[in-house]
């Protein structure tokens, strides 16, 4: 927001001068805290385009669902999580309290001032329970929290508690799936598709979307969604989902919907849908616009009570039809709903074997209900009659005859044989030794219950009777508390959704998608020496909605930022698209500042799954698919491994290996990008490829959200100092990662001694970047020679070395580049750093999965050619003519860097 329209919104809402020094500390405030996860939250980022940071969300529930509405209401200015906290003060039991309160946004809106805390429905009553004098919750259903809103009416500010009730959730959703047009910058649509779509709702208000996008003659789906947007059609984001697409009406403006809205199936709750009448005791009818009751159905009148001023009115049968005829008299459904929930209930509360019996004595008494009469030998004449009764009787009530035959009730005793006093006192036992760390076995908790019954002069209870008092309770609540959370993990109810009353899986590719790493079990050779290399790591992106792998990163290296920046590199090479929301493990990898300003930079969110295989069973799955289907009908696979005290040097997976890196890479990306992709899934019924062009189909292509794979991505993609930046010596250069790297445009010396943005290759610690004048410039590494085609991985691995034995051998441990260059080239680090260097050349040589060409014309060696072409020449920026992507320059990059990198706020470290 413009600081003077911030003036002006302060002056006009009576905003003092110290209040606004508050709110300009808020403004300027990094957040107060990092989010964490309670049971069942899942906790990330969301890019925020409205304030140009990244905004983080403790709960998947709530929290999440209110950034997005503040993100796209119009009134909402500016919103800041996890503001500075403040005192809040109150009463406990009589005595003054208080504590520093942190709350969950801070808000700056035209029609609202301050500080939200958000939680769901569940929550609040429960913290209302446990902590009366800071939840209160109104008559309405509205909730306050005292204390805080006490703090800030005194720095005239508003306070309120915002829970999960209080969101449209189909309101949220459509805002979601239509986010990327709404965000934009163009919504242009070829005029002869607009023309045939306006005809198209004009002819047909109310199409149902389904039918537009069956018959897409002339246009696509993305037309559709731009007019929507637009408001050149018209889409009710308050009804329902458009993702329905066979419920999601389209119209060509608000008053032809509102229009046409009685021909809506999703009639209002405020409104009452004239029916037919039915002639049935507790019907409610409309005669001269009031509602009547009917009390009897004679054979000659008809009892009616008014339900204004309760007077019963008899009418005969044959002037009460007449009245029907004439549509004097006219049906009302209320009645008639509440009827139809009951039965709905009476059938969802009756057991398999209530209702077999209800079935059985149907088709007993269904010859007598035909006019019939046959007789049942086994069953009385009385019980036929009596079932035959409750039948009618239940047509007569409910208008289904069936559910008079259900049993009323459960059968048997069902007053407990045990006093109140032993069954509060078996629980007590469960509770306080059976539940607990110490593990003891339920008969000898029993035997300790005997005990202490026979003392207080009870009747024990059987170990029966107190075995299945123990199978009452919820078994993960009891294997929580003897064997700890990961034992009881295995019994928590499965992970139903990513986001509350979103599908968990998304409406359409790349709005979710899973990233993790797995180790695979083969072991690999070297395609020279045949040295056995190990075991490689993999890294799967796959797309929650279509289970499609999108992308996969093999490495010898154990996961770290290297692996998410190149399986986002290969996303980008085959899609030229980016995930909308990636969820993601606890990996430190996973919250690294690179990989967070990565996705910041490319309005990525991401969500934090805290590790748990439920949560991420998407992506899990397909660790055992690619075992299962793949791995291990190779020979040298580590199946034989898992009892390694019984396998022999004959059969061992070390001695068996025959994959080179090269070669098992190809047919890795065979299996998942040609075999997977093209079989069946279970859970679509159809291959991952039809979903996903299917999904394309129906959602749109999305051509804005477009990445071009040129050398602007490839620049974003390389990692950077903690910092962002390093100090230029004009005598040195700049120093990387204990490395000097240098060029001839460092002799600037309006640069001498500032700190410059900076990013180096992981696959070649031989060349680094630096930003000099709005360009990014090539630097040489002193020692090129030692360090060109050098991995970091292998310059770390050969700086611990060198620190180990400079301890040992009691010298200061001071790393320098010559040392480090020195001990590069001596004997004893090839040795050191063979087989990592064994790993990183077979690597090398098979980088096709990330550059999509040959191993030589990757950029690590574009690079390098580009230095001998012009040791000082800037590096180029090639411009991508890709569909959907635009044209770009030093200068678009730069801005880019300049105008968005720079503006992210992100936490964590490498």
């Amino acid at each position: 927001m413009l600081p003077a329209n911030l003036v002006n919104l302060f002056t006009r809402k009576g905003i003092s001068p110290e209040t606004r020094r508050i709110i300009e500390t808020i403004r300027s405030s990094e957040p107060s805290r990092r989010v964490n996860s309670g049971r069942g939250n899942t906790p990330g980022n969301y890019p925020s385009k409205k304030m140009g940071v990244t905004i983080q969300f403790e709960s998947h529930r709530v929290e999440f669902a209110g950034i997005y509405e503040k993100e796209h209401d119009l009134n909402v200015y500016e919103f800041y999580d996890q503001p500075p906290p403040f005192t809040i003060r109150y009463q406990v039991n009589g005595k003054n309290s208080g504590r520093m309160y942190h709350p969950d946004f801070f808000e700056i809106g035209e029609d609202f001032i301050g500080w939200e805390e958000w939680k769901t429905e569940e929550e609040l009553i429960k913290l209302s329970q446990e902590k009366p004098y800071l939840y209160v919750r109104a008559d309405d259903g509205t909730w306050y929290m005292p204390p805080a809103e006490e703090y800030a009416k005194k720095l005239g500010l508003s306070f309120r508690v915002r829970s999960s009730k209080d969101i449209n959730w189909v309101y949220l959703n459509n805002i979601r799936f239509l986010e990327d047009y709404l965000l934009s910058d163009s919504l242009v649509v070829d005029e002869n598709a607009k023309k045939i779509l306006l005809n198209s709702v004009m002819e047909q208000p109310g199409i149902s979307l389904k039918e537009l996008l069956d018959d897409q003659n002339g246009f696509v789906s993305d037309d559709i969604y731009k007019l929507i947007v637009s408001d050149d059609l018209y889409f009710d984001l308050n009804r329902v989902r458009i993702t329905q697409i066979d419920r999601a009406r389209i119209f060509p403006d608000k008053e032809m919907a509102q229009a046409y809205s009685f021909l809506d199936e999703d009639v209002g709750a405020g409104s009452i849908p004239i029916t037919k009448v039915e002639v049935c005791p507790g019907n409610t009818i409309q005669w001269d616009g009031r509602a009547h009751i009917i009390l009897n159905d004679g054979e000659t009148s008809i009892s009616l009570l008014a339900q204004e001023g309760q007077k019963q009115i008899d009418l005969p049968r044959e002037s009460f039809m007449t009245l029907v005829q004439k549509g004097k008299i006219k049906g009302l459904s209320i009645s008639q709903t509440k009827k139809k929930q009951e039965v709905i209930e009476k059938l969802k509360s009756a057991s398999k074997e209530d209702l077999a019996a209800a079935n059985d004595r149907y088709q007993k008494i269904k010859p007598i209900l035909d006019g019939y009469r046959i007789p049942y030998g086994d069953v009385p004449e009385r019980t036929l009659r009596y079932w035959v009764s409750k039948y009618k009787n239940a047509e007569h009530l409910f208008g289904y005859g069936y559910v008079g035959l259900l049993r009323d009730g459960k059968p048997g005793n069902y007053v407990r044989r045990f006093s109140k006093e032993l069954i509060e006192l078996m629980n007590t036992f469960i509770e306080d030794k059976y539940e607990t760390v110490v593990n003891r076995n339920a008969s000898t908790v029993w035997k300790m219950l005997v005990t202490e019954c026979e003392e207080r002069g009870y009747h024990a209870p059987s170990l029966t009777s107190f075995l299945k008092e123990i199978k009452k309770r919820l078994q993960y609540d009891i294997t929580l508390k003897r064997e700890g959370r990961k034992v009881a993990y295995a019994l928590e109810p499965n992970y139903l959704e990513l986001f509350l009353t979103t599908p968990r899986h998304g409406d359409y590719p790349f709005e979710i998608c899973h990233l993790d790493h797995t180790q695979l079990d083969i072991e690999l050779k070297c395609s020279k020496t045949q040295k056995n290399l190990g075991k490689p790591w993999v890294t799967f992106l796959v797309d929650a909605f279509t289970r499609r792998i999108l992308a996969i990163y093999l490495t010898f290296d154990e996961p770290g930022y290297r692996s998410n920046m190149m399986v986002l590199r290969e996303c980008v090479r085959r899609h030229s698209r980016l995930p909308k929301h990636i969820v993601v493990d606890g990996g430190k990898e996973f919250g690294s500042t690179y990989f967070e300003t990565l996705l910041a930079l490319y309005n990525v969110g991401k969500s934090l799954r805290k590790g748990k295989p439920k949560h991420g069973s998407v992506i899990e799955r397909l660790f055992g698919t690619n075992n299962t289907m793949f791995i291990d009908n190779l020979l040298g696979n580590t199946q034989l491994m898992k009892n390694v005290r019984q396998v022999t040097a004959a059969v061992n997976p070390k001695y068996k290996a025959v994959w080179t890196f090269g070669r098992f890479l190809d047919r890795l990306k065979e299996f998942a990008y040609e075999v997977y992709d093209t079989i069946e899934h279970p859970a679509l019924g159809r291959t991952p490829r039809d979903e996903f062009l299917n999904g394309i189909a129906i959602s749109g292509e999305r051509t804005s959200t477009y990445v071009a794979y040129d050398e602007v991505f490839y620049m974003l993609t390389l990692p950077t100092t903690k910092k962002g930046t390093a100090k230029l010596d004009p005598s040195k250069g700049i120093k990387i990662n204990h490395i000097y790297y240098w060029s001839e445009s460092l002799l600037d010396p309006e640069f001498a001694g500032r700190q410059v943005p900076v990013r180096y290759d992981p696959f070649n610690m031989g060349v680094a970047y630096a930003y000099i004048r709005n360009t990014w410039i090539y630097m040489n590494s002193e020692y090129y020679s030692v360090f060109v085609d050098r991995t970091e991985k292998e310059v770390q691995q050969a700086l611990e070395e060198l620190k180990r034995r400079m301890r040992l051998r009691g010298e200061e441990v001071y790393i320098s580049a010559s040392k480090l260059a020195n001990f590069l080239k001596s004997v004893e680090a090839e040795e050191a750093l063979l087989l990592q260097r064994l790993r990183d050349s077979e690597m090398r040589s098979s980088f096709t999965v990330i550059e999509g060409g040959k191993a030589s014309e990757s950029i690590n060696n574009y690079a390098a050619i580009k230095n001998k072409e012009s040791k000082t020449k800037p590096l180029a920026v090639v411009s991508d003519k890709k569909a959907g992507s635009k044209d770009t320059d030093s200068s678009s990059f730069n801005a880019t860097l300049r105008d968005q990198g720079s503006k992210y706020k992100i936490f964590g470290e490498f």
